[in-house]
């Protein structure tokens, strides 16, 4: 009885099967029956496997297609044109201007309205000041290719992320340094990067006229690297050949990161990846060439120190020794790049910072000398406000924009006209998005604010909201009339009257939802006040000796035109600077 119990739970199992089989049977028939088992065992494996393969595979598909039909669900509830086809509006946006169509969109169906890029791509714009204010906070995240671009460029970054929660530490980080440095010293302006870019127009317009837009690039280039690095950027050698790589990546970079596989396999990529490793090699170049210097400026006695700087000073005006916003301490500039991870690129926060800062600070100077050339009397009254401030403080080598309301109102009004794109754009990565006005946005979805139309919209601006009026940004105090304020933001050109009888206020632009040249909310520019108080030191010092003109014969377009990636004014005017005869 035990035998028989014994021989039939060895055949339900087939390993105790496999075991019984050859200690009963002979040599011959224990490998016949080994084989047929391996045989058999792998058979039943790989089944095991593939069906483990399919059943994940299901899931996984599954989840996706519940994923796009929620998607679905979600966005019918939104406003918006029908698709044309199954591709949705890619056709549309390919033959017609992003900007136009959402212009043309958000007439007929309000201020938020959806557009499908694909059939799993959901755009959703708003164009409501109230609406965008919410959403700027609340959807926090960048899209994924703006962060790849970067990646791609000068490696991984705790700057330049697409997730908000890898990049927050180091925004605040930058914020503090920037904003608070920079109130500490107020009036502390390269002035010399002034005579440095002077220098080199010089050498051109000795060979003819000059371009507007490469005036502005190399301007913001100069502005940039004279505040960040000091002294040491502007006798620096390779300084030119540095700002000639950043330019061609620039031209490169969006290119690149839409590849959604890293185009391995391209010749081009790799030769945009040599130019790329220039930059990096520079970049550390530059740095240790800071590093030195600081060393070497702070290693020596104090007395002696003090005493060397006090005769340097006494002997002439504006030649103080400049270390920097981030390099008067060199280890703010480590701050910097502290803490990466390994996997980080070292100086790619500073690579990416120059990078975004230049083609941001570019346009806005551009913009700026084209609405200048065009309104030769607000350059005139600027010129008489510079005068007039330099008077009141006494102050001949750093000027003091804070009493220069027009300058830094003409600096908004340009920055309102043109922004850096015409598209502000975000997202939420995990989350859905809920506005108060009921509206759901879906995760993932492709969030973005017409800049350009929200900045010249009649209801928030007024009905000259499509013209150069700095006057907007200003309002007048009479002392005759006590503390009295008069908004002139919609009048017309404005006297400067002396000010013992009047004197303008520059109002708070941020005050204005709709005022998003910067950005705004958790993932706005944080370089705000850093780069509007550098751009209006750098034109006081200029317009003060310079006067900016238009090359007879050059013609300008004040109407900017999009590619959906920048704004530019076509053709882009030939300047000249006149010395002034003070």
């Amino acid at each position: 009885m035990k035998s028989c119990t014994a021989t039939t739970t060895a055949t339900s199992n087939p390993f105790l099967s496999f075991f019984v089989r050859a200690w009963n049977s002979g040599s011959c028939d224990y490998s016949l029956d080994t084989s047929r088992f391996l045989r058999d065992y792998a058979v039943w494996e790989i089944n095991a496997f593939l069906w483990i393969s399919l059943i994940t595979i299901t899931c996984l598909l599954t989840n996706k297609l519940f994923q796009l039909f929620k998607l679905w669900t979600q966005a019918r509830k939104i406003p918006g044109p029908p698709c044309p086809s199954f591709y949705g509006h890619f056709n549309t946006v390919s033959k017609q201007s992003l900007t136009e169509l959402l212009s043309d969109s958000h007439g007929d169906y309000g201020s938020v309205v959806k557009l499908w890029l694909g059939p799993t791509q959901l755009l959703v714009s708003i164009k409501e000041p109230e609406l965008i204010k919410e959403m700027l906070l609340k959807a926090k995240d960048k899209l994924p290719l703006t962060g790849k671009a970067f990646r791609l460029a000068f490696g991984r970054s705790t700057l330049f992320a697409s997730s908000f929660d890898k990049v927050e530490k180091r925004r605040e980080s930058l914020a503090s340094e920037l904003n608070g440095r920079l109130i500490e010293r107020a009036n502390v302006i390269p002035t010399k990067a002034v005579d440095c870019i002077m220098e080199k127009l010089h050498h051109i317009m000795g060979k003819g006229s000059i371009d507007c837009k490469m005036v502005s690039q190399h301007m913001a280039f100069t502005l940039l690297g004279a505040m960040l690095f000091g002294d040491t950027f502007l006798a620096w050698s390779k300084a030119t050949i540095y700002e000639e790589l950043l330019m061609r990546i620039a031209k490169d970079a969006c290119f690149w990161a839409s590849y959604s596989v890293t185009p391995f396999w391209e010749r081009g990529f790799w030769r945009y990846q040599r130019i790329c490793t220039k930059l990096k090699c520079l970049t550390q170049d530059l740095v240790q060439q800071c590093s030195k210097n600081y060393k070497l400026y702070h290693g020596m006695d104090p007395v002696s120190h003090n005493e060397t700087a006090n005769a340097g000073m006494e002997a002439t005006v504006g030649s103080k020794s400049y270390s920097g916003i981030f390099l008067q301490d060199f280890f703010s500039l480590e701050e910097l790049n502290c803490h990466l991870k390994a996997r980080e690129e070292p100086c790619g926060n500073i690579m990416g910072m120059m990078f975004h800062g230049c083609l941001t600070t570019a346009g806005l100077i551009s913009n700026m000398l084209v609405r200048l050339v065009t309104h030769p009397e607000i350059q005139h009254k600027i010129y008489s406000e510079i005068i007039m401030a330099q008077k009141g403080s006494g102050e001949i080598d750093q000027p003091n924009v804070e009493k220069m309301p027009l300058l830094l109102a003409t600096v908004y009004e340009s920055a309102r006209l043109m922004p850096a794109g015409p598209l502000l754009q975000r997202c939420s990565l995990k989350h859905d998005l809920r506005l108060k006005s009921g509206v759901i946005i879906p995760a993932g979805a492709i969030l973005v604010v017409p800049v350009q139309l929200v900045q010249m919209d009649d209801s928030s601006w007024g009905n000259d909201a499509a013209k150069f009026n700095p006057y907007r940004f200003l309002s007048t105090t009479e002392k005759t009339s006590g503390s009295l304020n008069k908004d002139i933001s919609v009048a017309g050109p404005v006297e400067l009257l002396d000010q013992g009888q009047s004197s303008f206020v520059l109002n708070d632009p941020n005050k204005n939802p709709a005022f998003l040249p910067f950005g705004s909310g958790t993932r706005a520019c944080v370089c705000q006040k850093f780069v509007i108080q550098g751009i209006a030191r750098l034109f006081a010092s200029l317009l003060e000796r310079y006067e900016v003109r238009l090359q007879p014969g050059s013609k300008t377009n004040s109407k900017p035109m999009t590619n959906d990636t920048i704004f530019q004014n076509f053709p882009s005017p030939e300047i000249a600077f006149a010395i002034r005869n003070n």
